[in-house]
């Protein structure tokens, strides 16, 4: 019996437009109504995840940066996990030497040193997660959230490393090539035994504390809400997902999941366009 539903977002629980649809944000509500706890499990920060779900008229607890921050339905910290201050300088370094665009996550909201880099880069992965969306539409998109969004620019990252006040909780790195150019990069990367390397989208790498992965975020969310991890459903598309659909009970990926996923899920539902996380609740909880 499903006790918990963890959903990634972009290219999960958001369709095309970026926006969770009113037939998911409705199913959801059913589920919630019967007792089932709902999380949200997102790359995204809470500044960029919790406007979309409660402009929805949902109301949820947050895994966010990868499970680098756990929020509860309040928004208050439960969780905290963040890349080291040597090994984030240590990593700028290095992408700065490999010339890559790279954006800080911190636990004060995203920081970029160049708008002109910020929204070209989203509109990347707009259309990367949407086949069938034109670069044109993906840059009016991304302006319209960079416009929403409490994004600080810096001319320097070393300004927000020099701030004690600041926690680097992940690096995201972005190239239009996708994956072919960051090669090398992860290859490095991977040797680093305190690091996790994922990704959402094949333009981007993302960085993060080893620790701080979805599926341990959302195991240690079960245990504390006494749910046995068979009593879990996850539902995800994308790389960044496979920690925590590796770790649930019930694995569900979506139709345009990457094929790793799709081969660890049990069940695999429709795209993220068609509503595919409402269908799936609707297929394995009786919303009746």
């Amino acid at each position: 019996m499903i006790k918990l539903i963890a959903s990634d977002m972009d290219g999960t629980l958001l369709n095309d437009k970026l926006e969770l649809s009113q037939e998911n944000a409705r199913i959801i509500k059913k589920a919630q109504d019967k007792g089932v706890e709902f999380i949200v499990a997102t790359g995204r920060s809470l500044t960029e995840a919790r406007p979309l779900v409660e402009g929805a008229g949902l109301k949820a607890s947050y895994v966010t940066l990868n499970g680098a921050m756990v929020f509860d339905p309040d928004g208050n910290v439960a969780v905290e996990i963040p890349l080291e201050k040597e090994r984030t300088q240590d990593l700028m370094t290095l992408l700065n030497e490999h010339g890559f665009y790279f954006e800080l996550v911190t636990n004060k909201g995203l920081v970029s040193n160049s708008r002109v880099g910020r929204i070209k880069n989203v509109a990347d992965l707009i259309v990367s997660l949407n086949p069938g969306t034109d670069f044109k539409t993906g840059i009016e998109l991304a302006s319209a959230r960079a416009e929403l969004m409490d994004i600080l620019y810096v001319d320097d990252y070393n300004k927000i490393l020099n701030d004690d006040s600041f926690k680097v909780m992940k690096i995201v790195v972005f190239d239009e090539n996708g994956p072919d150019v960051f090669k090398d990069l992860r290859q490095t990367l991977d040797q680093k035994d305190d690091l996790i390397i994922t990704s959402s989208s094949p333009n981007n790498v993302e960085i993060n504390h080893k620790d701080a992965q979805k599926g341990i975020a959302l195991a240690r969310y079960a245990e504390e809400k006494n749910i046995d991890i068979a009593d879990v459903m996850a539902i995800g598309d994308n790389y960044n997902d496979e920690s925590m659909i590796r770790t649930a009970g019930l694995p569900v990926a979506m139709e345009n999941a990457v094929p790793e996923i799709k081969e660890l899920s049990k069940y695999i539902t429709d795209t993220n366009k068609n509503n595919g996380v409402a269908k799936a609740i609707e297929h394995f909880i009786d919303l009746d």
